[in-house]
């Protein structure tokens, strides 16, 4: 990985008079949006521990805004070198999305912060299932992420399909941070969240916690392996990076908002991702299939084994998951076809370059 501080120049395949991005420019990022993204994680703590909070001023928003003013003016210290002392609407366009993707969140950062304020001044502060929903946080999450995956896009502008250790350390950090706030954003629907297994119920009912549950699941699934799949669509996947992807989200979440309980289903998650990952790396030196059919099984096989994997230590420790055999069955084969779909899906987005 270069490790050039120098102001960047144009380089093969990148957009035409656009200077490529230096190993710097992507650092600092970084480390601007990881200081956004913790300040999201320091303020979702303090309102899953104190529910008594009910003033927009805390030290948490501090370092949520501070982050947002740091992300901000990073975006203009890279676009500097990229526009004319003028900037004009043209010029803006001409950017590359690596950098029109997190401006975009940047401005939805804005507008996001600069309404969550009043909405806290008018209509107070929201509680449970109102904070995933209010319309400033939409667009604060929204731009949260955008910014965010700033860094990954970066360095997907440089040639080439295999991620040094330093390169594959920045993508991970970027899709970690990326995806964290989406998990926290559907902490409601979510298998990481504070309900993993069924109510016990003999025939359980179409609208209640069970079906929650199942539908959490299935989210679960896609969000876990988006950031893989888009990844992998890019470079070939350093050993190990996927198994973080989905251990690093579940531990967060579980010490985050529910750390009072169990541990055992992340924990779960957490040690089933790598056991996964190896299989799948071993199965790949001995059968010999087309790259997407190679994802398409990890789609088919990765959820149902992650997720049985959760429900078999339910079984163990709690003596029952709460489910009967359909439910359970069920389950398992529905996250299988959303894996198979999910893969279908984000790999048919955009073909970048030959395999």
């Amino acid at each position: 990985m270069t490790t050039s501080v120098e102001r960047p120049q144009p380089v093969e395949g990148t957009t035409a008079g656009i200077a490529a991005f230096t190993a710097r420019e992507r650092w600092v990022l970084l480390i601007a949006s990881a200081w956004l993204v913790i300040g999201l994680q320091l303020d979702a703590y303090a309102h899953a521990t104190t529910p008594e909070l009910e003033t927009f001023w805390t030290p948490w928003h501090g370092v949520l805004y501070s982050g947002i003013a740091a992300s901000g003016f990073t975006l203009l210290w890279i676009m500097k070198s990229r526009l004319p002392a003028i900037p004009t609407y043209r010029s803006l366009l001409a950017l590359p999305n690596a950098l029109r993707i997190p401006m975009g969140g940047m401005a939805a950062l804005l507008v996001g912060g600069g309404v969550d304020t009043l909405w806290h001044n008018i209509f107070g502060i929201e509680k449970n299932l109102e904070i995933f929903v209010s319309p400033s946080h939409e667009l604060i999450i929204l731009g949260m992420v955008l910014v965010a995956m700033g860094p990954a896009l970066m360095l997907a502008t440089s040639p080439g399909r295999t991620l040094s250790v330093g390169g594959g350390f920045l993508v991970a950090i970027s899709a970690l941070f990326s995806v964290l706030p989406l998990h926290i954003y559907s902490l409601h629907a979510s298998a990481l969240g504070f309900r993993h297994l069924g109510s016990g119920d003999d025939d359980p009912l179409v609208f209640s916690t069970d079906g929650q549950l199942v539908h959490g699941y299935l989210f679960s699934t896609v969000l876990l392996l988006a950031p893989i799949l888009m990844i992998g669509r890019r470079w070939r996947l350093p050993i190990g990076l996927a198994s973080a992807l989905v251990a690093i989200p579940a531990l967060l979440m579980h010490l985050m908002f529910d750390s009072e309980d169990a541990w055992w289903p992340q924990l779960t998650v957490a040690i089933a991702a790598p056991v996964v990952e190896l299989l799948l790396r071993v199965a790949n030196r001995f059968v010999k299939l087309p790259v997407t059919a190679r994802w398409i099984a990890l789609g088919l096989l990765a959820p149902p084994i992650v997720w049985g994997a959760v429900l078999a230590v339910g079984q163990s420790v709690t003596g029952t998951v709460g489910w009967n055999v359909h439910m359970v069955s069920g389950l398992l084969t529905f996250s299988a076809l959303t894996g198979a779909a999910t893969v279908l899906v984000v790999r048919s987005i955009q073909y970048l370059q030959p395999e």
